[in-house]
């Protein structure tokens, strides 16, 4: 079944008074399983995952705070516990529990912090490179003090007050953007991503969804020892998926996938950060056979 074949209905439901969007593609009575998106990304870059696996899951795709259709923060503050309760709160909202989940890059960061604060409501996990930040990187930012690391963000956040949204004369002005940010996208996936991931502006130039805020990283986040108290919180069957051409720190490697009860690493060569986009097929090879485990 192709991406485009016939299509999700659009739902809305909220959190901490934000309109939040996220899309349904039908068989409820079916096993529910969330697909949750990375950051700058929205909620139609599932399309493929979900077409293939709509007719033996209930599959729901959001889109995250400042992100896709929903809400942008009034404050322009996106921290990751907020996050993490617009996913507690679709779950309880919607009844999804217990659910499946899959998720990408930030969205895997949040559904593993979920997963380990609410272990018995998630059954089977797929993260693909969410666990943030290398263990090298994390040591590099511990070096500077708080103060320094708070300066850092304010003069980040001051920047990005300043910074307008990008705007381009077409579609294909964007979608030209795309495929130099992914260089293994097909034009047909970069075409796809591009449509769902742009609004019109009332002069007809074309902008990214995504509210620009939301390139900031925090300025303070849980200590890396909570992180990790989180990690091994969780109960269900974990994949971590990454890329063998991404720069992201593999947790089989670095020692981070011991914190984690039950946990596999799984690397597939040819692909980025972008796996399930790099290497479609492969990817959704090996979660079909994790998911029916």
């Amino acid at each position: 079944m192709s991406a485009t074949a016939s299509g999700p209905t659009s739902h809305t439901y909220f959190s901490q008074r934000l309109r939040l969007h996220y899309v349904d593609w039908g068989n409820p009575t079916a096993p529910p399983l969330l697909l949750v998106h990375g950051g700058r990304d929205h909620c139609r870059n599932w399309d493929w995952v979900a077409a293939q696996l709509r007719e033996r899951w209930h599959v729901i795709a959001p889109d995250l705070r400042g992100h896709g259709d929903s809400q942008w923060s009034a404050e322009g503050s996106y921290r990751l516990d907020s996050y993490v309760y617009d996913l507690a709160q679709l779950i309880h909202q919607q009844h999804l529990a217990p659910v499946t989940v899959i998720a990408h890059s930030l969205g895997g960061n949040i559904a593993i912090r979920y997963s380990g604060i609410y272990p018995e409501t998630v059954q089977r996990l797929v993260a693909i490179e969410g666990l943030g930040a290398s263990p090298k990187l994390v040591r590099e930012r511990a070096k500077l003090t708080l103060d320094a690391r708070l300066r850092a963000w304010i003069d980040e956040q001051r920047d990005l007050a300043g910074r307008l949204p990008r705007r381009y004369p077409s579609i294909e002005d964007a979608f030209k953007r795309m495929q130099e940010e992914n260089k293994h996208l097909s034009p047909a996936q970069a075409r796809h991503l591009t449509v769902h991931g742009v609004n019109q502006n009332e002069d007809g130039t074309f902008s990214w969804k995504f509210d620009n805020y939301v390139r900031s990283w925090l300025g303070y986040d849980m200590a890396i020892d909570e992180v990790e108290q989180l990690w091994a919180g969780i109960t269900c069957p974990t994949l971590l998926v990454y890329g063998a051409e991404s720069g992201a720190s593999n947790p089989s490697l670095d020692g981070r996938a011991k914190h984690f009860k039950s946990a596999t690493v799984a690397t597939l060569d040819g692909a980025g950060h972008w796996v399930h986009h790099d290497q479609f097929a492969h990817f959704m090879e090996l979660v079909e056979a994790f998911l029916a485990g």
